[in-house]
C-alpha cells in the first residue's frame, strides 16, 4: 500500500488540526535542558522527566555545573526514572564533553551530537528539530508504531522507518509529521487497543482496512 504525495499531506493536515498544540512535551528552557531531558527521556514516560527535572536544573542549571556533578547525588536526583544510573553517569559525561568540545555549549551540528555521551540518533533528531528549528523525523515507539500501521512506511527497525519517513513525508513537515504521530500514538493509536472507532485517519489506514 503507498500513498500519494496530496493523501499524505491530507494525513498530514488532518493530524495537525487534531492535534495543534502537538510539541515537544518535554519541560525545558534552554538548549542544554533540551540535550538533558532528551537523554533522560530514553524509554521513560515525559511526565516522569518532568518531575525529575526542577530539583535537576534548580542544582546543576548549566553544563558546567553538571560536568562536576557526584554521580551518586545525581542518581538520587533521577532514580524515579527507568535506567537512572546509566542516564547519570552519560549526564555526567555529555556535560564534561559539552565543556572541553564546546565552551559548554549545545552544538548544533548532527555529528558533534551523536559523539556525545548517551545521544543516540532519535535524541540528535530531537534536539536539532526542537532546539535549533531544522526539519527532522526523530523515531520512537510512537512514530514507529502509527506509521507502520498507517502505511506511511512497511519497516522493521527504526533506522529503516526513519529513511523511509524521509523519502515519504515531504522535507518541509518532517518536525511537524514527528510531533503529530507522537500526538496520535498517545491519544488514540495506543499499542495495545488502538481507538480505531475514533480515530481521524481510519479511512487511511492500512491496519484498520485489514482489520474492519
Amino acid at each position: 500500500m503507498t500513498f500519494s504525495k496530496s493523501e499524505i499531506n491530507k494525513i498530514l493536515d488532518i493530524l495537525k488540526e487534531t492535534y495543534p498544540e502537538a510539541a515537544c512535551a518535554l519541560d525545558h528552557r534552554d538548549l542544554f535542558e533540551l540535550l538533558a531531558v532528551v537523554i533522560l527521556s530514553a524509554q521513560t514516560t515525559d511526565k516522569s522527566v518532568n518531575a525529575v527535572t526542577p530539583a535537576l536544573f534548580l542544582k546543576y542549571p548549566d553544563a558546567e555545573a553538571l560536568s562536576g556533578a557526584d554521580e551518586q547525588e545525581l542518581s538520587e536526583i533521577i532514580k524515579r526514572i527507568g535506567m537512572y544510573k546509566t542516564k547519570a553517569k552519560n549526564l555526567i559525561a555529555m556535560a564534561r564533553m559539552l565543556v572541553t568540545c564546546h565552551g559548554g555549549k549545545v552544538p548544533g551540528e548532527y555529528d558533534e551530537l551523536t559523539k556525545l555521551p548517551g545521544v543516540g540518533r532519535k535524541t540528535a533528531n530531537v534536539v536539532l528539530s526542537v532546539g535549533f528549528g531544522v526539519q527532522r523525523i526523530a523515531v520512537d515507539t510512537h512514530v514507529f508504531r502509527v506509521a507502520n500501521r498507517i502505511g506511511l512506511v512497511n519497516e522493521k527497525d527504526v533506522l529503516s522507518a526513519e529513511l523511509s519517513l524521509m523519502e515519504t513525508v515531504p522535507g518541509e513537515r518532517w518536525s511537524e509529521a514527528h510531533h503529530s504521530l507522537i500526538f496520535h500514538g498517545r491519544n488514540c493509536c495506543a499499542a495495545r487497543k488502538p481507538k480505531c472507532e475514533v480515530c481521524v485517519i481510519s479511512c487511511f489506514c492500512k491496519w484498520f482496512k485489514g482489520n474492519s
